[in-house]
């Protein structure tokens, strides 16, 4: 096809592991973040412009960590969009990362495109990024926001410190273990972002969870089946939230909030999962260590 694949970084003379949503030479340019620059010529007649920028949410969400978390977001967007403001030949599509948490603490309740905004930080944080990329984004344009559930990757993300977790027999469920878990295996989150890129048909926002939504209990129970671990007790709400914020370094409502999402846009735009069911993708990952 002729990609050529340009990644806006504030370490461009590190040699990144990175896999191409097309398989395509890749550039490393630098840029900040906030502030236009020499970056923004890359984005002259692209052909998509993709945006992952954001400061991670694992962490303890102390007013620090929620200031940058949103702020790092919304400076991005805005920065972007004021580099595509000045193009004469605007990016042809701008797919705009968000996540599922725009849903809010739902339980086991299950939650599509059509729902409404939660009212806790995350949600909050949600609403004004997507918020501020619909305001950024040209009208030439094609706006795709994709709501990332939990990506399931053996090298990064929650997996490997799940899988370590089971491994040790303490892969039991946190807390209740009633809350939805909205997973989605990263080859087809790959998949979702180069379909969002090629098909000019997809606009607007779209989930990218599995359709098969489980409880965080459910979860943990088929990732010990994956790594052949016995039945292990529920860890207590208030143990989760001591591990946390002491141990593991992040916030408890990751572990102990949560939703059931369902894909209902993606499917209905005939998108076909590789992993739609949990315990082929957890046995997968298992083998991919």
């Amino acid at each position: 096809m002729g990609w050529d694949v340009v990644v806006l970084t504030r370490q461009p003379q590190q040699q990144l592991a990175i896999n191409p949503i097309l398989a395509a030479p890749v550039r490393l340019v630098y840029w900040d973040g906030a502030e236009n620059g020499p970056w923004a010529a890359e984005l002259e007649g692209a052909a998509a412009l993709v945006n992952l920028v954001g400061r991670s949410i694992n962490c303890v969400f102390t007013p620090k960590h929620r200031h940058e978390i949103l702020h790092s977001r919304l400076r991005a967007v805005a920065a972007l969009g004021r580099a595509v403001a000045e193009c004469a030949q605007p990016p042809a599509v701008w797919v705009q990362a968000s996540a599922v948490g725009y849903y809010g603490f739902a339980g086991a309740g299950h939650c599509d495109e059509a729902s409404p905004v939660g009212t806790d930080f995350l949600a909050e944080v949600c609403r004004q990024w997507e918020t501020a990329f619909q305001a950024a984004c040209p009208a030439k344009t094609r706006p795709v926001i994709l709501r990332l559930g939990v990506v399931l990757d053996a090298h990064g993300g929650a997996y490997p410190l799940l899988a370590r977790l089971t491994q040790f027999f303490l892969g039991g469920a946190a807390g209740a273990g009633t809350q939805g878990f909205a997973w989605v295996h990263q080859q087809d989150v790959r998949r979702v972002f180069q379909q969002a890129i090629l098909r000019p048909e997809l606009m607007g926002v779209y989930n990218v969870c599995a359709p098969s939504g489980v409880t965080n209990a459910l979860f943990m129970a088929t990732l010990r089946q994956s790594w052949q671990r016995p039945w292990t007790p529920p860890a207590p709400a208030f143990l989760v939230k001591l591990a946390a914020r002491y141990l593991m370094k992040t916030d408890s409502t990751l572990i102990l909030g949560g939703r059931v999402c369902v894909p209902r846009r993606l499917l209905a735009a005939g998108f076909q999962f590789d992993f739609p069911d949990l315990a082929p993708a957890l046995r997968h990952l298992a083998r991919s260590e």
